[in-house]
């Protein structure tokens, strides 16, 4: 497949390409339009041969089935993937944090079977550019970020409108998200801004804000969709029937809630969130009887069936809206409609609202871009909108409306009612809105852009990797993605113990480079592993599982693998497990040096007796852990989920490679799990008694040759390389 392949990432929300339920809550918003339209138009640029946009599956029966649908095609060059991550049921983006290392291992597993590596990786929102700054890191490939919204900006503004620091951890996870931010402005290659105002009022708040590199680039619409008021060319995608029963539909609606349908009516279309200022546009239309004489009012905030199911932010912001249509008394002139249909119906809204003379109004009090701005203007809907963000740089391309302090109601009116009143003034604004969006905010014109700052920031990758030290990758992605065969060992009393067998041994695995990976399981932490490796001259193998196979890393970097850390710390107690080792005197803790975050090492005599107390006290105290006994002396207390045995199958499970195609070589009983089951293990003559029972297993070959040799044997034995 010729042509640039693009990976872009937006992992939360509800994410499908037909009839987006945009509004739908706080996490279905702008950014889910955003990406989709952006990935279709990515892939109809003629150098871009496939976009995949990922997601996150969702299977719940509260939700349409559409977002359990694994592919689901946008066009011809364009998919929405959807993995699992995190079960099946739908959450708030919060509570995904924990779950995106599964997400990028899923993605892994993906890129192996589709056969091919994206050239970038693009995420979007914090918990998209974690995943694919992780993806970019593994497989040495740019990283491209666009943040939407940052966590700094938002944690601040909610500190100075009274939240407590403990509930915006509690409900956000705040500082994480921010701190995940940090680390995504130092390794992006390029992050992709909308506006000026956003660069500057929301990464200029970040201590790496200065090692960025940035590139602003406003967003674009569809301008066949979004085609001026005036014009009667129907939708291409639509039929002529279809764009007239949207259009009826919209005037069935509007008008049960209006007394006076045949004037003008001022719009506002956003989520139900306190930071769009709903409030504010009401006040200001409740307040200017004027106004309330010369038009009407239509908010359509979001999606709702039931106002006390939704989340109390929601919930918040739709009660005071009816609290505040009451205050006013607004019945007959204020419209509230409880859904749309977005892809056929918001279009026709702005269009309806060109028609009659209209105006839109952004009042949100924050407002990084305002994609529903040029929305409207592109249909030629006059704008009044917020002064912070943004619309500044909407208005200042297109001289197409007001800004206003969204703060200030009578601002809000009086802007309205200039607009509404001089025709002359609405007829230019009009004008000027669709043709400065043309010029300005083209999808066609932001993929050009895009495209010509992401291949410039590829040609530099090497020279990029050689001057941030951060930004350094193996690219072992590349080649554990490409490789059929995995062998691991054992270090000490096998990989080693004989000198010429382990050269001979070395020299077998790099001529089988192109079809096997390699790596070594050892009971030792990383630093005592590359001690004994650099004694023996053995050079740094693709994997490497350490501390008994709590910990996994990768190629000369030494890239840990993060996803199997998140892993193992299920329900891991290492407080509670020392606390009961603490009560046996048979046990001594082992120095500082061999205790790992997920392994708690002792000293305890060879004695069966022993060793079944350590089980029963660790079960009495409803511990899940896993106890590791070997040499006669070690024991090693590690989470339920952690052996070199699990580690070798969730290796096997990440990268595609099956079990039958991975060789296990070992001596000792803590090589003694990782040699059960499907693999091709291999036990070396010089084997520790441990091992013994293991005899007469399916798939174990016990070597008469010793160390090295007995790994070369076992080669030999299975035909493992053909």
């Amino acid at each position: 497949m010729k042509g640039i392949y693009i990976q872009l990432f937006s992992v939360h929300g509800l994410v499908r390409g037909e009839a987006p339920e945009l509004g739908r809550d706080a996490d279905t918003g702008g950014q889910v339009k955003y990406v989709l339209e952006l990935a279709r138009a990515l892939a109809c640029q003629p150098e871009v041969a496939q976009v995949d946009l990922f997601t996150r599956l969702i299977e719940d029966k509260r939700l349409s089935p559409s977002y359990a649908r694994p592919i689901e095609p946008l066009n011809d060059k364009a998919r929405l993937i959807r993995l699992p991550c995190g079960g099946r049921k739908y959450i708030r983006k919060e509570l995904l944090w924990p779950h995106l290392d599964e997400f990028v291992d899923r993605t892994v597993r993906f890129i192996r079977n589709e056969g091919r590596i994206p050239d970038f990786f693009h995420g979007h929102y914090a918990d998209g550019g974690y995943v694919a700054q992780e993806l970019a890191r593994i497989f040495g490939m740019p990283f491209i970020f666009t943040g939407h919204s940052m966590g700094l900006h938002k944690k601040n503004r909610l500190l100075s409108e009274g939240a407590k620091e403990q509930e915006l951890q509690r409900k956000y996870q705040i500082d994480y998200r921010i701190e995940v931010e940090e680390k995504i402005i130092e390794n992006a290659e390029l992050i992709i801004t909308s506006t000026n105002h956003e660069l500057k009022n929301q990464y200029g708040l970040y201590r790496n804000h200065e090692s960025g590199r940035y590139a602003v680039i406003p967003p674009g619409i569809d301008v066949d969709i979004f085609y001026p008021y005036y014009d009667n060319e129907i939708d291409p995608n639509h039929s002529d029937e279809v764009s007239k029963q949207a259009h009826m539909t919209l005037i069935n609606e509007l008008q049960r809630f209006w007394v006076g349908p045949q004037k003008p009516f001022v719009l506002a279309l956003c989520r139900p969130d306190q930071r769009k200022n709903i409030s504010g546009l009401i006040t200001a239309y409740g307040e200017d009887l004027e106004l309330q004489a010369m038009a009407n009012l239509a908010i359509f905030a979001g999606i709702r069936k039931n106002i006390t199911e939704m989340e109390e932010n929601e919930q918040n912001v739709l009660t005071e809206m009816l609290l505040l249509m009451d205050q006013y008394d607004l019945y007959g002139k204020m419209a509230i409609p409880k859904k749309h249909n977005f892809s056929l119906e918001v279009p026709e809204l702005y269009r309806l609202c060109a028609s009659g003379g209209g105006v839109f109004v952004n009042p949100a009090l924050i407002e990084p871009f305002g994609l529903t701005l040029i929305e409207a203007a592109s249909c030629g809907v006059p704008i009044v909108a917020t002064n912070d963000g943004g619309p500044a740089d909407i208005i200042g391309n297109c001289d197409n409306g007001f800004l206003v302090d969204p703060t200030d109601s009578s601002a809000i009116a009086v802007a309205c009612k200039n607009i509404i009143t001089d025709h002359d003034l609405w007829n230019k604004f009009s004008r000027n809105g669709i043709n400065g969006i043309r010029s300005h905010y083209s999808w066609s014109s932001h993929c050009a852009k895009m495209l010509k700052e992401i291949t410039e920031v590829k040609d530099k990758m090497p020279l990029v990797t050689h001057r941030r030290a951060h930004t350094k990758v193996s690219g072992i992605g590349r080649r554990l993605t490409r490789v059929n065969r995995l062998l691991v060992t054992d270090i000490d009393n096998t990989l080693v113990g004989d000198d010429e067998a382990m050269k001979k041994l070395l020299a077998v695995l790099d001529d089988s480079r192109q079809i096997m990976a390699w790596g070594v399981a050892t009971g030792r932490c990383r630093e005592m592993m590359c001690d004994i490796l650099e004694e023996y001259g053995v050079p740094l193998p693709d994997i490497m599982i350490t501390s008994v196979g709590t910990e996994i890393y990768y190629g000369a970097l030494m890239e840990e693998d993060r996803g199997w850390q998140r892993h193992l710390s299920y329900r891991w107690r290492p407080e509670a497990v020392m606390e009961v080792m603490a009560g046996l005197d048979f046990v001594e803790l082992q120095e500082e040096d061999a205790r790992r975050r997920y392994k708690l090492s002792y000293y305890m005599e060879d004695d069966p007796e022993m060793l079944a107390e350590v089980h029963r006290r660790l079960h009495e105290a409803r511990l899940r852990s896993h106890v590791v006994y070997s040499h006669g002396q070690f024991l090693d207390i590690l989470p339920l989920r952690a052996s070199k045995g699990k580690a070798v199958r969730y290796l096997s499970n990440k990268w595609g490679i099956p079990l039958t195609n991975i060789m296990v070589c070992g001596d000792s009983g803590n090589d003694l799990e990782m040699l059960r089951g499907e693999t091709c293990g291999v036990v070396v003559g010089n084997y520790s008694k441990e091992l013994e029972p293991l005899k007469g297993l399916r798939k174990l070959y016990f070597s008469k040759q010793e160390y090295a040799a007995g790994i070369i044997d076992g080669i030999a034995h299975y035909g493992f390389i053909k």
